[in-house]
């Protein structure tokens, strides 16, 4: 089978498709025929050496896919061969075959292609344990996305939509902006515009309620200036390069709070969150209410170009590579 190997630690990273021998499932695992792959930020980092948990070359990239069931392991239960099922990785998604624990598996929403399922799992967990399990955003209160357009970013928007929040994202682009307002967002802030003063007069003078931040840096430091008493920040990443540097001063003149948001790690040790996690974003996909955006697809061969596309910043919502084989 084919697969993408990560021979080298480089930046920019450089991977290579290579054969390697068909996996074979064991005792409570499955074996899945991949018809495509989520494509994340992380996987480029896993590459270039840059993310905080080395992967040791060589090895296969990639943290999400979806595909079919060919093959269970014993004592396997929950799936059989022909069911559609979104894959969870630390990383190996990106091949033609791949095996995973049944319990690392999902059954792809109704309705839901290949390749929305592909960039789905990962981005609307994290958004939903954020959102509702860390910050418990409750309907009327104002939520602030930065890096919407970016493909946890979409996913945050929508979750916060669909929990009644009033939703607000930031971003740098007025292009994909507009692809943020489509997708749910009541209003968008070009973020080099002045942030703070945008949104203080957007939520009525009191500021967000709830900060959903994926980048950090000198825009936490404008998110600082622009939150309600009793405000949560979710720190997701901080895509900006520079990790923020919290100012306690005003968490405590605000009643506010910062709250590290690590999906996998919390999910980890309370299965149960990921168990209603993944039921949720599942029922609300199955309404049409959560729908991935994917605006760029490459087939397995092209994920080099996937990569770059990602590093560019060119991609909104999700990038998704293809094993060619979609029915």
């Amino acid at each position: 089978m084919k697969a993408v190997v990560c021979r080298h630690l480089a930046s920019p990273p450089e991977v290579e498709i290579r054969e390697l021998p068909e996996p074979i499932p064991g005792p409570c695992e499955i074996l899945v025929s991949v018809r495509a792959m989520g494509v994340n930020y992380v996987d480029v980092l896993m590459a270039a050496g840059l993310y905080q948990h080395k992967a040791e070359p060589p090895f296969v990239p990639g943290l999400e896919a979806a595909g079919e069931v060919i093959a269970a392991g014993e004592r396997v239960e929950r799936f059989r061969p022909g069911d559609r099922v979104m894959t969870a990785h630390k990383p190996g998604a990106f091949a033609e075959r791949v095996v995973v624990a049944a319990d690392e598996a999902w059954p792809i929403p109704e309705g839901m292609d290949f390749i929305a399922a592909a960039g789905f799992r990962s981005a609307y967990h994290t958004a939903y344990h954020a959102l509702a399990q860390r910050a418990r955003l409750r309907a009327g209160e104002t939520l602030l996305v930065h890096g919407s357009s970016g493909g946890v970013g979409l996913a945050a928007v929508q979750v916060g939509n669909t929990l009644g929040a009033t939703v607000i994202g930031t971003g740098g682009d007025p292009d994909k902006l507009r692809v943020v307002q489509e997708n749910g967002a009541h209003h968008v802030v070009v973020a080099s515009a002045g942030v703070r003063e945008a949104v203080n007069e957007l939520a009525g003078g009191r500021g967000a309620d709830v900060v959903f931040d994926p980048i950090g840096g000198d825009l936490f430091d404008e998110t600082i200036g622009c939150i309600n008493r009793g405000a949560r920040i979710l720190i997701i990443g901080f895509m900006s390069g520079r990790p923020a540097v919290v100012p306690t001063d005003h968490l405590l003149l605000r009643g506010a709070s910062v709250l590290g948001v690590r999906a996998g790690e919390a999910c980890r040790r309370n299965p149960p969150l990921l168990e209603e996690s993944l039921k949720t974003i599942s029922r609300w996909a199955s309404q049409g209410v959560l729908q991935p955006h994917v605006s760029h697809v490459f087939p397995m061969q092209d994920v080099n170009e996937a990569f770059r596309c990602i590093m560019e910043r060119r991609v909104v919502g999700k990038a998704v590579l293809t094993t060619g084989q979609q029915h």
